[in-house]
């Protein structure tokens, strides 16, 4: 059996995903053989690739460094930063977003032993680490692939994916990371790449084609709707609006990927039943004559938050509103804040790097995956 973990995108959100991993290797190491992420899914997927050969103090560190986060540290603005927002809105010869992206790099470049990656996945126990990014000019999904010498490459993705093979460095997670207009797109060679969430948040189709029959996927929105949201009588504000925005591109993909794996998983076993214990070889027979790569029955399993981040947002700008005005300013703080009289902050839940409330997130990660421990422990022990 080859096991594939796949890390979806959202921000400050990907505290979440960090809960859920400190759990299961604490509990006790789980064999994963293909690690899978886009966004903030590729800095914590890079991140526990570097230290999948000690993955509870590799948890336990990259937890510490999400818990140390500011938001000053990640979202950087300052004089000149606001000078370079012609930039953002209207281009140039050097790339600009609405905040300075060096603190974010930093902690990407430093806070990951890609020696130890390579390592890894050429030596020790992975097969491959993929990491997604969003090709600018054409808006393809460009999956970097790095992964044991001999491996095949994934074939057979959806035509809107394209594959390179690549050694995975700092430049690779930046560019996952960018989300469009927050940070500046990242030059990869001669060419620009933005957040990989934007066409493949949940890159399930990788790791599949890179030959997992079991996919463990974190996703970072419950799959259930909020509270109402918005005032009657009352038009919604740019914040609210950009926040459903990324929702739309962020989170409400992973459930018809899984309804799709479904699907296909049902197709099969309905072949079975019907023609016989050998009808997967036959098909796969017939769609390596012309090419195609062959198809198997994968078991999946996602652990989802149990509240709505969003929802969480809120609460703790509305008790946290003081503080964070001293180290974020008055008027930057009503950027990331809904303004709407609402119970969710979706925008504010995608850009709230502070420490205090990805503790919170990783507390709800750790308590989600203790809730489903014997579903997990049976899931990955099969």
């Amino acid at each position: 059996m080859t096991t594939a973990l796949v890390l979806s995108g959202g921000g400050a959100r990907g505290a979440y995903e960090v809960g859920v991993l400190s759990h299961l290797f604490e509990a006790g190491p789980p064999r994963i053989d293909i690690i899978s992420g886009t966004s903030v899914g590729a800095i914590n997927g890079a991140y526990l690739a570097s230290a999948i050969h000690e993955p509870a103090a590799g948890m336990s560190r990259l937890r510490a460094l999400w818990e140390a986060l500011t938001l000053p540290k990640v979202l950087g603005f300052n004089p000149v930063q606001a000078s370079r927002l012609p930039r953002v809105l209207f281009g140039g010869r050097r790339g600009a977003g609405l905040f300075d992206a060096s603190p974010m790099s930093e902690i990407i470049r430093s806070g990951i032993d890609y020696p130890q990656l390579a390592a890894n996945v050429r030596q020790g126990p992975l097969h491959a680490v993929t990491i997604t990014a969003t090709h600018v000019a054409t808006g393809a999904s460009i999956c970097f692939v790095d992964r044991r010498p001999g491996s095949p490459p994934p074939l057979g993705l959806p035509a809107h994916v394209q594959v390179r093979s690549a050694s995975i460095m700092p430049h690779h997670v930046l560019a996952s990371a960018a989300i469009p207009v927050v940070f500046p797109p990242v030059f990869i060679q001669t060419d620009l790449y933005c957040d990989g969430g934007l066409r493949l948040n949940t890159p399930l189709s990788p790791a599949i084609r890179l030959g997992a029959d079991k996919v463990l996927v974190i996703g970072l929105s419950s799959g259930t709707p909020g509270r109402s949201e918005l005032v009657r009588g009352r038009f919604p504000g740019l914040p609210f609006l950009l926040g459903k925005v990324l929702n739309a591109f962020m989170l409400d993909h992973i459930g018809a990927d899984l309804e799709e794996l479904e699907r296909v998983n049902t197709l099969l076993e309905d072949g079975v039943t019907a023609y016989g214990p050998d009808f997967v070889d036959r098909m796969n027979e017939v769609a390596a004559a012309r090419g195609a790569p062959p198809r198997q029955p994968v078991r999946s399993l996602a652990i989802r938050p149990s509240l709505n981040i969003g929802q969480l947002a809120a609460d703790f700008l509305r008790r946290e509103r003081a503080s964070l005005r001293q180290q974020f300013g008055r008027t930057l703080l009503r950027a990331l804040d809904v303004g709407e009289g609402s119970d969710s902050a979706d925008l504010a839940s995608y850009l709230l790097f502070d420490g205090r409330f990805a503790r919170e997130l990783i507390e709800l990660g750790r308590r989600d995956a203790a809730a489903h421990r014997v579903e997990l422990e049976a899931f990955l022990a099969a």
